[in-house]
């Protein structure tokens, strides 16, 4: 596969091609046909497999939701020390 776009895989994608990799792997395939096949390096397909290998598709759901879920909440909480900080300095009349 050349250099050339990347693709982003979702994480329930991932645990998909993950559990057709082991049966490639079960039916006698090597690491090379597999990940060609995929059509991914090695180095992302050992990635994918540390970090989804024991997952089903809902639990890739559930943590894709809750990384969006944490963002929000990342966001929210640096407008509100943004407004703290802001009520704060007026408070002290540094305006």
């Amino acid at each position: 596969m050349g250099k050339g776009r990347r693709k982003r895989h979702t994480p329930e994608q991932i645990v998909k091609l993950l559990r057709e990799a082991e049966a490639m792997s079960a039916a006698g395939k090597t690491v090379g046909q597999i990940v060609q096949h995929l059509g991914v390096s090695e180095p992302t397909y050992y990635r994918w497999r540390s970090q989804y290998g024991e997952m089903t598709v809902s639990e890739a759901k559930e943590l894709a939701s809750l990384k969006q879920e944490n963002e929000q909440l990342k966001k929210l909480l640096a407008e509100a020390e943004l407004d703290k900080r802001m009520l704060k300095e007026l408070v002290e009349g540094n305006w």
